[in-house]
């Protein structure tokens, strides 16, 4: 049964950095991975994939600040996060998907595992 782990979540001040993790499990050789977040009272939004070949995208509000990457060794694609904002601060999820596409689209999540997820509290 593919599983997934999120961990690394915390309490930064504005302006600092933070490194997410993700544990995956259980899944075929090829696994693309997303992560999303979900502020109070907002939408899921979706932040950033890396494939399994590892192709990257990212949304609007990663891209710049935000850097996904995977250990296939290990299993683990994390996400590191520069320059942190109160307005990042939300739960923070990981889902993976069985797929050895180098094209990958956001909606493919929809049928994902997903993580439990990991507060990021970003205040002063």
């Amino acid at each position: 049964q593919p599983q997934v782990v999120e961990s690394g979540g915390g309490l930064v001040r504005p302006g600092e950095s933070l490194k997410l993790s993700c544990e995956y499990s259980g899944f075929t050789r090829y696994v693309a991975i997303g992560w999303f977040r979900r502020a109070p009272g907002k939408e899921r939004e979706g932040l950033a994939i890396i494939t399994s070949g590892g192709s990257t995208k990212y949304s609007p509000a990663a891209k710049g600040r935000f850097t996904v990457s995977r250990d296939n060794t290990g299993n683990t694609a994390y996400l590191q996060m520069n320059n942190l904002s109160p307005e990042d601060t939300a739960v923070y999820y990981c889902a993976g998907v069985a797929t050895h596409s180098s094209v990958v689209i956001w909606a493919l999540f929809d049928s994902a595992s997903w993580g439990q997820g990991t507060q990021v509290t970003v205040s002063s």
